[in-house]
């Protein structure tokens, strides 16, 4: 059996790593390490949780142990799609070249400027980044990519798909062509591997597992579920998640739980909250202090839910997360995977379970056509309960309380108009006639004397105009046609 000891690896770095108690590697950094220390470009492809980000950083550690930065101008890149990852790859470069004298910059959106120019003036051996923050700074002119000799992109098929596109392509002609380019995804479509043969020269592709495919130690199941009635369907969605969540007991520790938009995170958050559950949302419009601090709550046990939208799917290590909530189905097939690879990491049992409403069965078949793997279904745990408007529900519900003010309010109106109806009724008809006829033409031949010959009488001034009515409106119709 191969260890890391016969990867060639430097001595310092084979310290670090047996500190960290790892012995064996991976078969993604079985295949990907040699290639990257030979100095070829790697296209690495797993399954998300099997230490693709071990398979890039040990490697670089080891080529960048010798030489030293220039201010301004970085000897390594590591390109993320989001923050947490770009965090995290930071933090294992910190555990692993520990023993290495290498400096470190984490460019990343929600921190101060300032504090990230003065490591990139000291001169950085590592850079890592999100390409939008990267390019701010180089625009900036505070950073130079022309002394760059390893480039990686991890995640690369979230970096291509998620309209990174320009920026990768920008940020790659920056760079020196005679650099050495690594990608590491869990998914590669073949469309997005297209563009990758134009970033990689002639790379070692290392496949150690099917596309898209989740781990074996990860016990998946999807609700099925049909609402009541449609506008019910978010509050009973959200009882299904709760009972999903209770009815496993002691064995969820801890869990994560996905939906599609911001704002349901939120709501699922504070629903979760309402009920007793200790959970705290996070996604792309919190602030940045506020979401490591959930994040590092959650892996350090403080917090026991955590519900997110994708922006956690990617990149998020937390080797013990017992089980994974889907409370939507994702849009993109892919994006499943990288969810449910929160948990089962290394080698640990895990459970996803996802509620799939009418709606979503579309992408609910993609899903399983593209893990080529039939989900099993589970039961409505709501099934055989209380009917849901006996149910109490996590949402206030103003609508029927004010049913009832609204009936008696309509059933009110027809009275008046009963009413109006029968004096008329009971009046004779001629009369009311008659005063109608005799008001009408009162009021017109006022109006029209008002609007006609008031300027033939000077004693009628005119109403409404004041003096300064001009000549010719106070004018007849004869009087203007002669004119």
């Amino acid at each position: 059996m191969t260890k890391f000891s016969d990867l060639d690896l430097n001595p310092k770095v084979l310290k670090a790593v047996e500190e960290a108690g790892y012995v064996t590697p991976t078969p993604i950094q079985l295949g990907a390490i040699p290639a990257a220390l030979q100095g070829r470009d790697v296209l690495g492809i797993a399954q998300t949780g099997t230490g693709k980000t071990a398979g890039f950083v040990l490697p670089m550690i080891t080529m960048l142990a010798r030489g030293r930065a220039r201010a301004r101008m970085p000897r390594s890149l590591v390109l993320c799609p989001t923050r947490e990852l770009a965090a995290q790859v930071a933090e294992n470069f910190d555990t692993y070249s520990k023993h290495v004298k290498l400096t470190k910059a984490l460019l990343i959106g929600g921190v101060s400027f300032k504090e990230q120019d003065m490591l990139i003036d000291k001169g950085v051996d590592v850079l890592i980044a999100t390409p939008g923050r990267l390019l701010d700074h180089f625009e900036r002119g505070k950073l130079l990519l022309t002394g760059v000799q390893v480039m990686v992109v991890d995640e690369a098929d979230r970096m291509l798909d998620m309209g990174f596109i320009p920026d990768i392509e920008r940020i790659f002609s920056l760079t020196p062509f005679t650099r050495q380019t690594l990608f590491f995804s869990a998914t590669m479509a073949p469309e997005i591997e297209r563009i990758t043969n134009t970033f990689l020269s002639n790379p070692e592709r290392v496949e150690v597992a099917r596309q898209a495919t989740a781990s074996e130690t990860i016990e998946q199941g999807v609700v099925m579920f049909k609402a009541s009635r449609r506008d019910r369907e978010a509050s009973e969605k959200r009882k299904v998640l709760r009972t999903l969540i209770e009815g496993e007991g002691d064995t969820c520790t801890n869990a994560i739980v996905f939906c599609n938009r911001k704002t349901d995170v939120d709501i699922v958050a504070k629903s979760l909250k309402k009920y007793g559950f200790d959970a705290a949302p996070i996604h792309g419009d919190l602030d940045q202090s506020q979401r490591t601090k959930t994040l590092d709550s959650f892996r350090n046990g403080g917090l026991k839910i955590l519900v997110a939208s994708d922006v956690a799917a990617r990149g998020l290590d937390v080797p013990a997360v017992s089980h994974v909530f889907n409370f939507d189905v994702p849009s993109h097939a892919e994006d499943y995977v990288h969810r449910i690879g929160r948990t089962g990491r290394a080698g640990r049992d895990g459970k996803a379970m996802m509620i799939c409403v009418p709606k979503d069965e579309k992408n609910f078949d993609a899903i399983e056509k593209l893990i080529q793997k039939d989900i099993p279904r589970l039961e409505n745990p709501l099934k055989g309960a209380a009917k849901p408007e006996e149910t109490p529900d996590d949402t206030p519900r103003p609508a029927p309380k004010k049913a009832p003010r609204d009936t008696s309010k309509d059933s009110d109106k027809p009275a008046p108009k009963a009413a109006a109806k029968k004096p008329r009724d009971d009046t004779p008809a001629p009369v009311e006639v008659a005063e109608r006829t005799e008001s009408k033409p009162a009021r017109s031949r006022d109006s029209g004397r008002t609007r006609g010959k008031s300027s033939d009488n000077n004693n009628n001034k005119v109403v409404g105009m004041g003096d300064h009515l001009p000549q010719f409106i106070a004018l007849s119709f004869d009087e203007r046609r002669a004119g």
